[in-house]
Protein backbone atom coordinates (compact mmCIF):
# COMPACT_ATOMS: atom_id res chain seq x y z
CA UNK A 1 0.00 0.00 0.00
CA UNK A 2 2.27 2.66 0.80
CA UNK A 3 4.35 1.39 -2.12
CA UNK A 4 1.24 2.54 -4.51
CA UNK A 5 0.75 5.74 -2.33
CA UNK A 6 4.61 6.46 -3.41
CA UNK A 7 4.12 5.62 -6.80
CA UNK A 8 0.38 7.54 -7.35
CA UNK A 9 2.47 10.67 -5.87
CA UNK A 10 5.13 10.34 -8.38
CA UNK A 11 2.71 10.20 -10.98
CA UNK A 12 0.69 13.37 -9.57
CA UNK A 13 4.33 15.19 -9.27
CA UNK A 14 4.11 14.50 -13.42
CA UNK A 15 0.89 15.39 -13.94
CA UNK A 16 0.02 12.10 -15.63
CA UNK A 17 -3.46 12.20 -14.03
CA UNK A 18 -4.88 9.26 -16.16
CA UNK A 19 -2.56 6.48 -14.14
CA UNK A 20 -2.87 8.40 -11.04
CA UNK A 21 -6.57 8.10 -10.90
CA UNK A 22 -6.60 4.34 -11.89
CA UNK A 23 -3.91 3.63 -9.45
CA UNK A 24 -6.32 5.46 -6.97
CA UNK A 25 -8.83 3.32 -7.30
CA UNK A 26 -7.35 0.18 -6.63
CA UNK A 27 -5.88 2.03 -3.90
CA UNK A 28 -9.42 3.08 -2.22
CA UNK A 29 -10.35 -0.85 -3.08
CA UNK A 30 -7.50 -1.90 -0.96
CA UNK A 31 -8.52 0.13 1.77
CA UNK A 32 -12.07 -0.68 1.57
CA UNK A 33 -10.90 -4.20 2.22
CA UNK A 34 -8.56 -3.39 5.00
CA UNK A 35 -10.66 -2.36 7.94
CA UNK A 36 -7.38 -2.32 9.92
CA UNK A 37 -6.31 0.99 8.32
CA UNK A 38 -6.39 4.05 10.12
CA UNK A 39 -9.14 6.74 8.77
CA UNK A 40 -6.09 9.02 8.10
CA UNK A 41 -4.81 6.86 5.96
CA UNK A 42 -7.67 6.34 3.88
CA UNK A 43 -8.51 9.99 4.09
CA UNK A 44 -5.21 10.32 2.07
CA UNK A 45 -6.14 7.93 -0.47
CA UNK A 46 -9.52 9.86 -0.80
CA UNK A 47 -7.07 13.23 -1.39
CA UNK A 48 -4.27 11.57 -3.73
CA UNK A 49 -7.32 10.56 -5.94
CA UNK A 50 -9.75 13.59 -5.73
CA UNK A 51 -6.22 15.43 -6.79
CA UNK A 52 -5.51 13.45 -9.98
CA UNK A 53 -9.47 14.18 -10.66
CA UNK A 54 -8.80 18.06 -10.13
CA UNK A 55 -5.88 17.57 -12.70
CA UNK A 56 -8.63 15.87 -15.10
CA UNK A 57 -10.81 18.59 -14.55
CA UNK A 58 -13.62 16.01 -13.24
CA UNK A 59 -13.69 19.07 -10.50
CA UNK A 60 -17.58 17.48 -8.99
CA UNK A 61 -15.83 14.12 -8.50
CA UNK A 62 -12.81 15.67 -6.63
CA UNK A 63 -15.22 18.10 -4.69
CA UNK A 64 -17.09 14.61 -3.42
CA UNK A 65 -13.62 12.77 -2.40
CA UNK A 66 -12.22 15.76 -0.39
CA UNK A 67 -15.31 16.38 1.42
CA UNK A 68 -15.27 12.45 2.05
CA UNK A 69 -11.60 12.62 3.06
CA UNK A 70 -12.50 15.47 5.41
CA UNK A 71 -14.84 13.69 7.10
CA UNK A 72 -12.62 10.50 7.57
CA UNK A 73 -9.93 12.83 8.74
CA UNK A 74 -12.49 14.20 11.55
CA UNK A 75 -13.32 10.91 12.11
CA UNK A 76 -9.62 9.58 13.58
CA UNK A 77 -9.76 8.83 16.91
CA UNK A 78 -8.17 11.13 19.69
CA UNK A 79 -5.08 9.80 20.63
CA UNK A 80 -4.30 9.82 16.39
CA UNK A 81 -5.20 13.14 16.19
CA UNK A 82 -2.43 14.83 17.01
CA UNK A 83 0.16 12.44 14.87
CA UNK A 84 -2.72 12.01 12.14
CA UNK A 85 -4.72 15.02 11.57
CA UNK A 86 -2.27 17.56 12.45
CA UNK A 87 -3.14 21.09 13.74
CA UNK A 88 -2.99 23.57 10.75
CA UNK A 89 0.09 25.48 12.53
CA UNK A 90 2.48 21.94 12.34
CA UNK A 91 1.32 21.49 8.92
CA UNK A 92 1.62 25.10 7.29
CA UNK A 93 4.63 24.01 5.93
CA UNK A 94 3.07 21.40 3.85
CA UNK A 95 0.38 23.60 3.28
CA UNK A 96 2.42 26.23 1.89
CA UNK A 97 3.95 23.52 -0.52
CA UNK A 98 0.52 21.74 -1.42
CA UNK A 99 1.84 18.57 -0.92
CA UNK A 100 -0.40 15.76 1.45
CA UNK A 101 2.42 12.93 1.10
CA UNK A 102 2.47 11.34 4.46
CA UNK A 103 -0.97 9.76 5.68
CA UNK A 104 0.96 11.31 9.36
CA UNK A 105 -0.03 14.74 7.54
CA UNK A 106 -2.76 15.73 6.69
CA UNK A 107 -3.83 19.12 6.69
CA UNK A 108 -7.32 19.90 7.11
CA UNK A 109 -6.95 23.57 5.65
CA UNK A 110 -5.12 22.70 2.56
CA UNK A 111 -8.13 20.63 1.59
CA UNK A 112 -10.59 23.21 2.56
CA UNK A 113 -8.51 25.50 0.41
CA UNK A 114 -8.35 22.99 -2.71
CA UNK A 115 -12.47 22.06 -2.28
CA UNK A 116 -12.61 25.97 -2.22
CA UNK A 117 -10.66 25.81 -5.90
CA UNK A 118 -13.25 22.83 -7.16
CA UNK A 119 -16.10 25.23 -6.30
CA UNK A 120 -14.66 27.88 -8.06
CA UNK A 121 -13.75 25.90 -11.27
CA UNK A 122 -17.92 25.08 -11.03
CA UNK A 123 -18.35 28.81 -10.75
CA UNK A 124 -19.76 28.44 -7.59
CA UNK A 125 -18.20 31.47 -6.24
CA UNK A 126 -20.33 31.53 -3.18
CA UNK A 127 -19.72 28.14 -2.14
CA UNK A 128 -16.00 28.66 -2.57
CA UNK A 129 -16.03 31.57 -0.61
CA UNK A 130 -17.91 29.97 2.13
CA UNK A 131 -15.21 27.10 2.55
CA UNK A 132 -11.98 29.79 2.08
CA UNK A 133 -13.45 31.86 5.05
CA UNK A 134 -13.76 28.11 6.79
CA UNK A 135 -9.57 28.55 7.14
CA UNK A 136 -8.45 30.71 9.68
CA UNK A 137 -6.78 33.66 9.22
CA UNK A 138 -3.49 32.76 11.62
CA UNK A 139 -2.88 29.96 8.85
CA UNK A 140 -3.80 31.21 5.35
CA UNK A 141 -1.44 31.06 2.84
CA UNK A 142 -0.15 33.62 0.57
CA UNK A 143 -2.16 31.88 -2.11
CA UNK A 144 -5.23 31.03 0.02
CA UNK A 145 -5.03 35.14 0.53
CA UNK A 146 -4.69 35.50 -2.64
CA UNK A 147 -7.62 33.74 -4.18
CA UNK A 148 -9.93 34.82 -1.02
CA UNK A 149 -9.46 38.40 -2.16
CA UNK A 150 -10.04 37.52 -5.44
CA UNK A 151 -13.13 35.85 -4.98
CA UNK A 152 -14.39 39.11 -2.77
CA UNK A 153 -13.86 40.99 -6.19
CA UNK A 154 -15.86 38.74 -8.06
CA UNK A 155 -18.76 38.81 -5.46
CA UNK A 156 -18.71 42.47 -4.77
CA UNK A 157 -16.72 42.65 -0.88
CA UNK A 158 -14.58 45.11 -1.92
CA UNK A 159 -13.48 46.24 1.44
CA UNK A 160 -13.10 42.49 1.68
CA UNK A 161 -10.83 42.29 -1.20
CA UNK A 162 -8.97 45.33 0.03
CA UNK A 163 -7.75 43.52 3.00
CA UNK A 164 -7.25 40.16 1.49
CA UNK A 165 -4.97 42.30 -1.02
CA UNK A 166 -2.77 43.75 1.53
CA UNK A 167 -2.47 40.76 3.20
CA UNK A 168 -1.14 39.22 0.37
CA UNK A 169 1.44 42.12 0.59
CA UNK A 170 2.35 41.82 3.96
CA UNK A 171 3.31 38.39 3.08
CA UNK A 172 5.06 38.80 -0.34
CA UNK A 173 5.52 42.63 -1.71
CA UNK A 174 6.22 40.96 -5.19
CA UNK A 175 2.78 39.74 -5.33
CA UNK A 176 2.82 42.64 -8.75
CA UNK A 177 -1.22 41.19 -9.57
CA UNK A 178 -2.32 42.64 -5.54
CA UNK A 179 -1.15 46.29 -6.50
CA UNK A 180 -2.85 46.01 -9.92
CA UNK A 181 -6.09 45.17 -8.06
CA UNK A 182 -5.29 47.73 -5.18
CA UNK A 183 -4.92 50.24 -7.32
CA UNK A 184 -8.80 49.97 -9.12
CA UNK A 185 -10.12 50.04 -5.26
CA UNK A 186 -8.89 53.40 -5.15
CA UNK A 187 -6.28 52.61 -2.48
CA UNK A 188 -3.49 55.68 -2.92
CA UNK A 189 -0.71 55.58 -4.53
CA UNK A 190 0.91 56.29 -1.16
CA UNK A 191 0.08 53.39 0.82
CA UNK A 192 0.77 50.96 -1.76
CA UNK A 193 4.49 51.99 -1.99
CA UNK A 194 4.40 51.56 1.69
CA UNK A 195 4.85 47.86 1.27
CA UNK A 196 7.76 48.19 -0.85
CA UNK A 197 10.48 47.14 0.77
CA UNK A 198 12.57 50.33 0.85
CA UNK A 199 16.28 48.91 1.27
CA UNK A 200 15.54 46.06 3.88
CA UNK A 201 16.57 43.23 1.99
CA UNK A 202 20.24 42.15 1.91
CA UNK A 203 20.23 42.59 -1.94
CA UNK A 204 19.20 45.66 -1.70
CA UNK A 205 20.87 46.93 0.74
CA UNK A 206 23.98 45.57 -1.42
CA UNK A 207 23.27 48.27 -4.32
CA UNK A 208 24.92 51.25 -4.65
CA UNK A 209 21.53 52.45 -5.48
CA UNK A 210 19.02 51.42 -3.02
CA UNK A 211 16.09 53.34 -3.89
CA UNK A 212 17.04 52.38 -7.21
CA UNK A 213 16.53 48.96 -6.89
CA UNK A 214 12.76 49.49 -6.26
CA UNK A 215 12.25 52.57 -8.58
CA UNK A 216 10.18 50.50 -10.89
CA UNK A 217 7.83 48.70 -8.68
CA UNK A 218 6.93 51.93 -7.49
CA UNK A 219 6.04 53.81 -10.76
CA UNK A 220 4.32 50.41 -11.29
CA UNK A 221 1.96 51.02 -8.31
CA UNK A 222 1.80 54.97 -9.20
CA UNK A 223 0.92 54.26 -13.34
CA UNK A 224 -2.03 52.07 -12.42
CA UNK A 225 -2.97 54.02 -9.14
CA UNK A 226 -2.81 56.72 -12.06
CA UNK A 227 -4.85 54.80 -14.71
CA UNK A 228 -7.05 53.71 -12.08
CA UNK A 229 -8.14 57.49 -10.93
CA UNK A 230 -8.80 58.66 -14.72
CA UNK A 231 -5.39 60.48 -14.51
CA UNK A 232 -4.00 58.99 -18.04
CA UNK A 233 -1.42 61.48 -18.76
CA UNK A 234 0.35 61.00 -15.29
CA UNK A 235 -0.14 57.11 -15.83
CA UNK A 236 2.00 57.08 -19.67
CA UNK A 237 4.83 58.74 -17.91
CA UNK A 238 4.88 56.10 -15.40
CA UNK A 239 4.58 53.37 -18.18
CA UNK A 240 7.18 55.20 -20.59
CA UNK A 241 9.95 55.26 -17.85
CA UNK A 242 9.32 51.41 -17.31
CA UNK A 243 9.13 50.95 -21.09
CA UNK A 244 12.55 52.62 -20.95
CA UNK A 245 13.80 50.36 -18.33
CA UNK A 246 12.48 47.56 -19.22
CA UNK A 247 11.91 47.12 -23.18
CA UNK A 248 9.89 45.21 -24.77
CA UNK A 249 7.77 44.38 -21.87
CA UNK A 250 4.50 42.80 -22.73
CA UNK A 251 2.18 44.23 -19.51
CA UNK A 252 4.44 48.02 -19.91
CA UNK A 253 2.79 47.73 -23.78
CA UNK A 254 -0.12 46.28 -23.27
CA UNK A 255 -0.90 49.07 -20.41
CA UNK A 256 0.66 52.11 -22.11
CA UNK A 257 -1.58 51.39 -25.02
CA UNK A 258 -5.18 50.83 -22.80
CA UNK A 259 -4.18 54.46 -21.35
CA UNK A 260 -3.33 55.96 -24.54
CA UNK A 261 -6.68 54.26 -26.26
CA UNK A 262 -8.49 56.18 -23.04
CA UNK A 263 -7.30 59.27 -23.71
CA UNK A 264 -7.80 58.98 -27.68
CA UNK A 265 -4.57 58.51 -29.10
CA UNK A 266 -5.98 55.99 -31.25
CA UNK A 267 -2.39 55.84 -33.57
CA UNK A 268 -0.26 55.72 -30.81
CA UNK A 269 -2.12 52.52 -29.25
CA UNK A 270 -2.62 50.71 -32.71
CA UNK A 271 1.56 51.14 -32.63
CA UNK A 272 2.22 49.75 -28.61
CA UNK A 273 -0.61 47.05 -29.18
CA UNK A 274 0.73 45.70 -32.85
CA UNK A 275 4.45 46.15 -31.33
CA UNK A 276 3.29 43.88 -27.99
CA UNK A 277 1.84 41.54 -30.58
CA UNK A 278 5.28 40.76 -31.90
CA UNK A 279 6.80 40.46 -28.49
CA UNK A 280 4.40 37.60 -27.98
CA UNK A 281 2.26 37.05 -30.93
CA UNK A 282 0.03 34.01 -28.74
CA UNK A 283 -0.53 36.41 -26.04
CA UNK A 284 -4.60 36.99 -26.11
CA UNK A 285 -4.92 39.40 -22.80
CA UNK A 286 -6.24 42.74 -24.53
CA UNK A 287 -6.68 41.29 -27.57
CA UNK A 288 -10.36 42.96 -27.60
CA UNK A 289 -8.93 46.22 -27.20
CA UNK A 290 -6.38 46.05 -29.50
CA UNK A 291 -9.90 44.80 -31.81
CA UNK A 292 -11.41 47.95 -31.09
CA UNK A 293 -8.67 50.12 -32.24
CA UNK A 294 -8.41 48.30 -35.45
CA UNK A 295 -12.14 49.16 -35.88
CA UNK A 296 -11.62 52.73 -35.94
CA UNK A 297 -9.07 52.01 -39.15
CA UNK A 298 -12.08 50.14 -40.68
CA UNK A 299 -9.58 47.14 -41.03
CA UNK A 300 -11.68 44.15 -42.01
CA UNK A 301 -8.74 42.02 -43.33
CA UNK A 302 -6.29 43.03 -40.63
CA UNK A 303 -9.53 42.25 -38.29
CA UNK A 304 -10.20 38.83 -39.64
CA UNK A 305 -6.43 37.86 -39.17
CA UNK A 306 -6.44 39.10 -35.24
CA UNK A 307 -9.64 36.65 -34.68
CA UNK A 308 -8.68 33.84 -36.56
CA UNK A 309 -5.34 33.58 -34.52
CA UNK A 310 -7.01 34.22 -31.37
CA UNK A 311 -9.26 31.81 -32.05
CA UNK A 312 -6.79 29.28 -32.93
CA UNK A 313 -5.36 29.97 -29.12
CA UNK A 314 -7.48 29.86 -26.93
CA UNK A 315 -11.46 29.90 -28.12
CA UNK A 316 -12.28 30.13 -24.57
CA UNK A 317 -11.12 33.75 -23.58
CA UNK A 318 -13.88 36.66 -23.04
CA UNK A 319 -11.49 38.59 -24.85
CA UNK A 320 -11.34 36.29 -28.18
CA UNK A 321 -15.62 36.31 -28.64
CA UNK A 322 -15.64 40.21 -28.03
CA UNK A 323 -12.85 40.75 -31.05
CA UNK A 324 -15.20 38.38 -33.38
CA UNK A 325 -17.63 40.74 -32.02
CA UNK A 326 -15.81 43.62 -32.98
CA UNK A 327 -15.24 41.84 -36.52
CA UNK A 328 -18.71 40.99 -37.45
CA UNK A 329 -19.89 44.57 -36.08
CA UNK A 330 -17.46 46.16 -38.54
CA UNK A 331 -18.91 43.64 -41.32
CA UNK A 332 -22.59 45.67 -40.21
CA UNK A 333 -23.49 41.92 -39.59
CA UNK A 334 -24.32 43.45 -35.77
CA UNK A 335 -27.01 40.57 -34.82
CA UNK A 336 -24.16 38.20 -35.45
CA UNK A 337 -21.81 40.39 -33.21
CA UNK A 338 -24.63 40.45 -30.41
CA UNK A 339 -24.18 36.56 -30.46
CA UNK A 340 -20.49 36.78 -30.07
CA UNK A 341 -20.79 39.13 -27.04
CA UNK A 342 -22.80 36.86 -25.51
CA UNK A 343 -20.45 34.12 -25.85
CA UNK A 344 -17.62 36.38 -24.28
CA UNK A 345 -20.34 36.89 -21.22
CA UNK A 346 -20.61 33.04 -20.73
CA UNK A 347 -16.83 32.83 -20.73
CA UNK A 348 -16.74 35.55 -17.99
CA UNK A 349 -19.19 37.03 -16.11
CA UNK A 350 -16.90 39.90 -15.15
CA UNK A 351 -15.79 40.79 -18.17
CA UNK A 352 -16.06 44.69 -18.54
CA UNK A 353 -15.30 45.04 -22.56
CA UNK A 354 -17.86 42.92 -23.27
CA UNK A 355 -20.95 45.03 -21.56
CA UNK A 356 -18.67 48.42 -23.37
CA UNK A 357 -19.32 46.12 -26.43
CA UNK A 358 -22.57 44.57 -25.94
CA UNK A 359 -24.16 48.53 -25.19
CA UNK A 360 -22.76 50.09 -28.30
CA UNK A 361 -24.15 47.69 -29.98
CA UNK A 362 -28.10 47.81 -28.07
CA UNK A 363 -27.82 51.26 -29.26
CA UNK A 364 -26.97 50.15 -32.73
CA UNK A 365 -30.04 48.28 -33.10
CA UNK A 366 -32.38 51.02 -31.19
CA UNK A 367 -32.06 48.81 -28.13
CA UNK A 368 -31.62 51.90 -25.64
CA UNK A 369 -33.03 49.90 -22.27
CA UNK A 370 -30.87 47.33 -23.17
CA UNK A 371 -27.70 49.30 -23.67
CA UNK A 372 -28.23 51.19 -20.17
CA UNK A 373 -28.18 47.96 -18.46
CA UNK A 374 -25.14 46.97 -20.75
CA UNK A 375 -23.37 50.02 -19.79
CA UNK A 376 -24.29 50.19 -16.11
CA UNK A 377 -22.69 46.94 -15.83
CA UNK A 378 -19.43 47.85 -17.02
CA UNK A 379 -19.76 51.09 -15.20
CA UNK A 380 -19.68 48.73 -11.97
CA UNK A 381 -17.13 46.72 -12.64
CA UNK A 382 -14.85 49.70 -13.47
CA UNK A 383 -15.94 53.34 -14.18
CA UNK A 384 -13.74 54.94 -17.13
CA UNK A 385 -14.73 57.26 -20.03
CA UNK A 386 -16.41 54.57 -22.42
CA UNK A 387 -18.80 53.35 -19.75
CA UNK A 388 -19.77 57.74 -18.70
CA UNK A 389 -20.15 57.71 -22.55
CA UNK A 390 -21.89 54.72 -23.08
CA UNK A 391 -24.93 55.71 -20.43
CA UNK A 392 -24.59 59.66 -21.75
CA UNK A 393 -25.77 58.09 -25.11
CA UNK A 394 -27.96 55.67 -24.20
CA UNK A 395 -30.28 57.93 -22.07
CA UNK A 396 -29.92 60.08 -24.51
CA UNK A 397 -31.39 57.81 -27.22
CA UNK A 398 -34.43 56.62 -24.28
CA UNK A 399 -34.63 60.03 -24.04
CA UNK A 400 -33.63 60.81 -20.32
CA UNK A 401 -31.85 63.84 -20.37
CA UNK A 402 -31.92 64.37 -16.31
CA UNK A 403 -30.36 60.56 -16.13
CA UNK A 404 -27.47 61.76 -18.97
CA UNK A 405 -26.69 65.09 -17.45
CA UNK A 406 -25.93 63.37 -14.33
CA UNK A 407 -24.07 60.77 -15.40
CA UNK A 408 -21.78 62.97 -17.08
CA UNK A 409 -21.40 65.80 -14.66
CA UNK A 410 -20.21 62.28 -12.39
CA UNK A 411 -17.76 61.71 -14.91
CA UNK A 412 -16.44 65.67 -15.01
CA UNK A 413 -16.10 65.55 -11.16
CA UNK A 414 -14.33 61.92 -11.62
CA UNK A 415 -12.05 63.00 -13.76
CA UNK A 416 -11.66 67.28 -13.19
CA UNK A 417 -9.21 67.94 -15.38
CA UNK A 418 -10.59 65.87 -18.66
CA UNK A 419 -11.53 67.31 -21.69
CA UNK A 420 -13.25 63.96 -22.82
CA UNK A 421 -15.79 64.42 -19.65
CA UNK A 422 -15.98 67.97 -20.49
CA UNK A 423 -17.19 67.47 -23.89
CA UNK A 424 -19.53 64.88 -22.51
CA UNK A 425 -21.34 67.41 -20.51
CA UNK A 426 -21.28 69.65 -23.33
CA UNK A 427 -22.70 66.82 -25.62
CA UNK A 428 -25.58 66.22 -23.41
CA UNK A 429 -26.32 70.56 -23.04
CA UNK A 430 -26.69 70.59 -26.83
CA UNK A 431 -29.57 68.20 -26.97
CA UNK A 432 -31.66 71.38 -26.13
CA UNK A 433 -32.11 74.74 -27.76
CA UNK A 434 -32.29 76.11 -24.20
CA UNK A 435 -28.80 74.23 -23.51
CA UNK A 436 -26.75 75.28 -27.06
CA UNK A 437 -24.80 77.83 -24.72
CA UNK A 438 -24.04 75.89 -22.16
CA UNK A 439 -22.98 73.32 -24.25
CA UNK A 440 -20.93 75.74 -26.25
CA UNK A 441 -18.77 76.79 -23.37
CA UNK A 442 -17.93 73.33 -22.11
CA UNK A 443 -16.68 72.93 -25.59
CA UNK A 444 -14.63 75.96 -25.74
CA UNK A 445 -13.73 74.54 -22.09
CA UNK A 446 -12.59 71.08 -23.29
CA UNK A 447 -10.40 72.93 -25.99
CA UNK A 448 -8.61 75.05 -23.75
CA UNK A 449 -8.11 72.10 -21.69
CA UNK A 450 -6.50 69.84 -24.36
CA UNK A 451 -6.19 71.59 -27.58
CA UNK A 452 -5.39 68.06 -29.01
CA UNK A 453 -8.83 66.77 -27.86
CA UNK A 454 -10.24 66.99 -31.89
CA UNK A 455 -13.71 65.65 -30.59
CA UNK A 456 -14.59 68.71 -28.45
CA UNK A 457 -13.17 70.85 -31.98
CA UNK A 458 -15.38 68.96 -34.82
CA UNK A 459 -18.44 69.19 -31.80
CA UNK A 460 -18.43 72.54 -31.52
CA UNK A 461 -18.05 72.56 -35.09
CA UNK A 462 -21.36 70.56 -35.44
CA UNK A 463 -22.94 73.07 -33.20
CA UNK A 464 -21.91 75.78 -35.27
CA UNK A 465 -23.53 74.26 -38.41
CA UNK A 466 -26.86 73.59 -36.26
CA UNK A 467 -27.05 77.08 -35.16
CA UNK A 468 -26.48 78.25 -39.04
CA UNK A 469 -22.98 79.61 -38.60
CA UNK A 470 -21.76 77.50 -41.39
CA UNK A 471 -18.19 80.01 -41.59
CA UNK A 472 -17.33 79.79 -37.93
CA UNK A 473 -17.07 76.29 -38.42
CA UNK A 474 -15.52 76.40 -41.43
CA UNK A 475 -12.68 79.19 -39.53
CA UNK A 476 -12.09 76.82 -36.51
CA UNK A 477 -12.02 73.71 -38.74
CA UNK A 478 -8.98 75.61 -41.18
CA UNK A 479 -7.36 77.04 -37.85
CA UNK A 480 -7.22 73.78 -36.52
CA UNK A 481 -5.60 72.05 -39.56
CA UNK A 482 -3.40 74.80 -39.55
CA UNK A 483 -1.27 73.24 -36.14
CA UNK A 484 -3.12 69.62 -36.74
CA UNK A 485 -3.15 67.86 -39.95
CA UNK A 486 -5.84 65.42 -38.85
CA UNK A 487 -8.15 63.18 -42.15
CA UNK A 488 -10.79 63.52 -39.09
CA UNK A 489 -10.97 67.53 -39.48
CA UNK A 490 -10.35 67.33 -43.32
CA UNK A 491 -13.48 64.91 -43.56
CA UNK A 492 -15.49 67.45 -41.27
CA UNK A 493 -15.16 70.00 -43.51
CA UNK A 494 -15.51 68.43 -46.68
CA UNK A 495 -18.89 67.48 -45.61
CA UNK A 496 -19.82 71.41 -44.46
CA UNK A 497 -18.27 72.05 -48.47
CA UNK A 498 -20.97 69.65 -49.65
CA UNK A 499 -23.66 70.65 -47.49
CA UNK A 500 -23.06 74.15 -48.61
CA UNK A 501 -22.88 73.02 -52.63
CA UNK A 502 -18.97 73.87 -52.50
CA UNK A 503 -18.54 70.51 -54.01
CA UNK A 504 -14.99 71.29 -55.46
CA UNK A 505 -13.84 72.05 -52.24
CA UNK A 506 -15.69 69.22 -50.19
CA UNK A 507 -13.91 66.90 -53.03
CA UNK A 508 -10.37 68.51 -52.32
CA UNK A 509 -10.59 67.56 -48.93
CA UNK A 510 -11.99 64.04 -48.98
CA UNK A 511 -9.03 63.63 -51.26
CA UNK A 512 -6.80 65.18 -48.38
CA UNK A 513 -8.18 62.74 -45.89
CA UNK A 514 -7.59 59.75 -47.68
CA UNK A 515 -4.27 60.64 -48.74
CA UNK A 516 -3.59 60.67 -45.03
CA UNK A 517 -5.46 57.90 -44.09
CA UNK A 518 -6.80 55.54 -46.81
CA UNK A 519 -8.69 53.17 -44.54
CA UNK A 520 -11.28 56.16 -43.32
CA UNK A 521 -14.72 54.83 -43.95
CA UNK A 522 -16.15 58.22 -43.31
CA UNK A 523 -14.31 59.52 -46.05
CA UNK A 524 -14.91 56.60 -48.54
CA UNK A 525 -18.22 57.00 -48.25
CA UNK A 526 -18.23 61.00 -48.11
CA UNK A 527 -16.65 60.67 -51.65
CA UNK A 528 -18.89 58.28 -52.99
CA UNK A 529 -21.97 60.48 -52.28
CA UNK A 530 -20.07 63.66 -53.36
CA UNK A 531 -19.30 62.04 -56.59
CA UNK A 532 -23.26 61.05 -57.15
CA UNK A 533 -23.94 64.35 -56.52
CA UNK A 534 -21.21 66.06 -58.98
CA UNK A 535 -23.06 63.89 -61.41
CA UNK A 536 -26.78 65.22 -60.35
CA UNK A 537 -27.79 61.88 -58.77
CA UNK A 538 -29.45 61.98 -55.69
CA UNK A 539 -27.01 60.16 -53.36
CA UNK A 540 -29.87 58.83 -50.93
CA UNK A 541 -31.18 56.76 -53.98
CA UNK A 542 -31.27 53.23 -53.53
CA UNK A 543 -28.68 51.55 -55.53
CA UNK A 544 -29.90 47.89 -56.86
CA UNK A 545 -25.89 46.83 -56.54
CA UNK A 546 -25.84 48.39 -53.00
CA UNK A 547 -26.37 44.74 -51.74
CA UNK A 548 -24.13 42.78 -53.86
CA UNK A 549 -21.42 45.06 -52.62
CA UNK A 550 -18.39 43.56 -51.56
CA UNK A 551 -19.00 39.89 -51.83
CA UNK A 552 -16.22 39.45 -54.25
CA UNK A 553 -13.86 40.76 -51.76
CA UNK A 554 -15.77 38.79 -49.10
CA UNK A 555 -14.55 35.48 -50.66
CA UNK A 556 -10.95 36.67 -50.76
CA UNK A 557 -10.87 37.26 -46.75
CA UNK A 558 -11.08 33.41 -45.84
CA UNK A 559 -13.31 34.61 -43.09
CA UNK A 560 -12.67 33.08 -40.08
CA UNK A 561 -16.13 31.11 -39.12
Amino acid sequence: METLREQMTFLLEQGIYDSAELLGGFLISAASANGDLSPSTRAETMILVADALYGKKEYKRALNLYRQAILQCRATPKQTTASGCRSSAQAGSRAQSGSLLHASSINENEVKYKIGLCHLAVNDTRAALSEMEGIPQKVRTLKTNLTLAKLYRITGYDRAATSAFRECLRQCPYVLEAYIALAELGVAAKELVSFIPQGQSKIIRASAEPFEAVRWLQRLAEGHCSVYSHNYRDGLEHFSYLGQRFPNNLHVLLETAKAELAIGKCEEALHNFQKARQVDQYNVAAADEYAMVLRTRASVAELNRLVHDMLNIDSTRPEVWVASAVYWETREEKLQALTYVEKAIRADEQHRSAYLMKGNLSLSLNRSEAAVIAFRKAHSLRTDLRSYQGLVRAYLAIPKHKEALCVAREAMKAMPYSAPALTLVGDVYVQNLDGREKGRKFYESAMRQDPGYLVAVLSLADLHCAENRTDEAIALLQRYLKTMPEDSLHVKLAQIFAASCKLRESLSHYQDALSMNPLNEAAKKGLERLEKQMKGIDPDALDEEEDNEGEDADAEEGEFL
